[in-house]
């Protein structure tokens, strides 16, 4: 099959490798420059949007902010609701998915207007996460807020905007699933995975490592069934949630998610025997999706480093992936992936490498 991708940064670029290794054809669309683009080579085809959906027998992309112009000329080649996807990148539309679906999450209000914001910080008992409508990642349009603060400058800085305000959560852990959705309903999906956040932005993730409890893992994939369910979803999703509770008491709590491969999958480029990217191109052309097989494994992101030390290039039990993009604090330039034992093994390479590959700030 011919696959375009809008989108041609490191997760195009990943996806199109793997529809390659699956013998199909595959073009990205820059969003950026508005250019087609052959996978990897930074060059541009002479070809315009409407050419490449022409070409191609499917489109879908790399992230959820899809353009106008992208869903307006392939709204026939994508095989679900472009409009319904990118309307997830509003807080509040994506808030509102999760309550339709029965699914639990934070206590919640929307504000449109300073004043709205205002109102509901003066009545709030307990302390809240406020968060933009639209644009916020990696920790970014977010802020705290504690009975007693200055309002004012909260409002400031945070009311110039629409956007939610959430209960703040005591969670134990963050974790998430990343699955995948055929046309025909059936559903595929790796085990949960433990996320560590430093300043907002993924550090690492342990695939494969934590046990988790069954009761947990029934919560996940209820919640990964009634919401691919409702969008009538095909291809990887992912879900990212807090850990409220211990033992017998715990329970799962939707933080957000993404409707694409996601960097908390990227350890499966390793440690299971489908990776996230593979999956995503099976549920797109058709493919079975598989009996997953997992192997213990880390995946610690590359942060605004320069390089990825020559050390973990030549480790027998690391897998390094450069994006070629230019390195500044807070920017994700790469990934490692690392074959490990058990929990213990993994905070050890954590320690040993995590301060030289994440420059934050």
């Amino acid at each position: 099959m011919k696959l375009l991708f809008s989108g041609d940064g490191q997760l195009g670029q990943m996806l199109g490798a793997s529809a390659i290794s699956h013998g199909h054809e595959c073009l990205l669309y820059s969003t950026r420059t508005e250019e087609i683009k052959p996978l990897s080579a930074q060059v541009s085809l002479p070809w315009s949007l409407q050419d490449a959906v022409a070409w191609a027998d499917v489109v879908s992309w790399e992230h959820e902010a899809i353009p106008a112009n992208v869903m307006a000329a392939a709204r026939d080649k994508f095989l679900m609701d472009p409009a319904r996807i990118q309307s997830l990148t509003d807080r509040r539309a994506e808030k509102k998915l999760f309550d339709d679906c029965r699914v639990a999450t934070s206590p919640w209000q929307s504000y449109n207007t300073p004043t709205e914001l205002e109102k509901i910080l003066r009545q709030a008992e307990r302390g809240v996460v406020i968060k933009a409508a639209r644009g916020g990642y990696d920790g970014k349009g977010q802020w705290r807020y504690q009975p007693g603060d200055d309002i004012a400058a909260v409002v400031s800085e945070a009311g110039q905007a629409p956007g939610i305000v959430e209960d703040l959560i005591p969670f134990i852990k963050e974790v998430s699933l990343v699955g995948a959705r055929a046309k025909d309903g059936s559903t595929c999906s790796y085990p949960l995975i433990t996320n560590v956040h430093r300043q907002g932005i993924l550090s690492y993730s342990l695939g494969g490592i934590d046990e988790v409890p069954a009761a947990i893992a029934e919560q996940a994939t209820e919640a990964f069934q009634r919401l691919t369910d409702a969008l009538k979803y095909v291809g990887v999703f992912a879900i990212e949630f807090f850990v409220v509770g211990e033992g017998a008491n715990a329970q799962l709590l939707i933080n957000e998610v993404a409707p694409r491969v996601h960097n908390s999958g990227h350890w499966t480029m390793l440690g299971a025997t489908c990776s996230q990217f593979d999956l995503h191109i099976r549920a797109l052309t058709g493919m079975p999706l598989p009996q997953l097989s997992i192997a213990p494994t880390l995946m610690l992101n590359v942060i605004g480093a320069q390089q990825i030390p020559v050390g973990l290039w030549h480790h027998q039990d690391a897998q390094c992936h450069w994006y070629n993009k230019t390195p500044q604090p807070g920017r994700k330039v790469g990934h490692v992936n690392i074959r490990t034992a058990n929990h213990d093994t993994a905070m050890q390479w954590v320690a040993q490498w995590a301060d030289k590959l994440q420059v934050l700030a």
